[in-house]
C-alpha cells in the first residue's frame, strides 16, 4: 500500500483489517491506534467495517444521500495528520478555535472536513495544487462564526 496515495481498495482494506485486529485484541501500529480512535468515534460505520464482502465494492454517490464511511474515516485521519504537523501552517490553531466555538472537537473536525473536501474538489476541478491558504481561510471563517 502506498502510504501517501492508497487506492480505494487499499484504504478500505486498511479499515477492514484494523477493525478485525482491534476486535481480536491484536497489537496495533501507531497509525492503526490513531485510526482506531476515529473508528470508535463512529459506531455508525462499524457494520460496514464488520462486513468486507458486502461493502468492499460499494460506490457511494451524492445522490444516494449517504456518507461514504471509508472516505469519512480517511478524511478524519488526514485532518489528524494536518493538525499534528500544523500543515497548512495555522490549521492547528484554527481547529482549536473552531472546537472552542462549537464546544466539540468532533463537530469542529467535521466542519473542517467540509472545507477540506471543497479545497480538494476545487484543486481537482482546476487541475491545480490544493490551495492551502483558501482551505485555511474557510476554516477560519467557520471558527469566527
Amino acid at each position: 500500500m502506498s502510504l501517501f496515495n492508497p487506492s480505494r481498495d487499499q484504504a478500505r482494506d486498511f479499515f477492514f483489517a484494523l477493525r478485525a485486529k482491534s476486535l481480536a485484541g491484536e497489537p496495533l501500529t501507531g497509525l492503526e491506534t490513531a485510526a482506531l480512535a476515529i473508528v470508535l468515534d463512529h459506531p455508525e460505520y462499524h457494520r460496514h467495517l464488520d462486513d468486507p464482502e458486502r461493502w468492499q465494492e460499494r460506490t457511494w454517490t451524492p445522490e444516494d444521500g449517504e456518507t461514504n464511511p471509508f472516505l469519512h474515516l480517511s478524511l478524519h485521519l488526514a485532518l489528524d495528520e494536518q493538525v499534528s504537523i500544523d500543515q497548512p501552517p495555522g490549521i492547528r490553531e484554527a481547529v482549536r478555535k473552531l472546537a472552542s466555538r462549537l464546544d466539540s472537537e468532533h463537530e469542529a473536525r467535521h466542519a473542517v472536513m467540509d472545507c477540506l473536501v471543497e479545497a480538494v474538489w476545487q484543486s481537482q476541478r482546476g487541475g491545480a495544487p490544493l490551495d492551502g491558504g483558501g482551505y485555511l481561510d474557510c476554516v477560519l471563517r467557520k471558527a469566527a462564526g
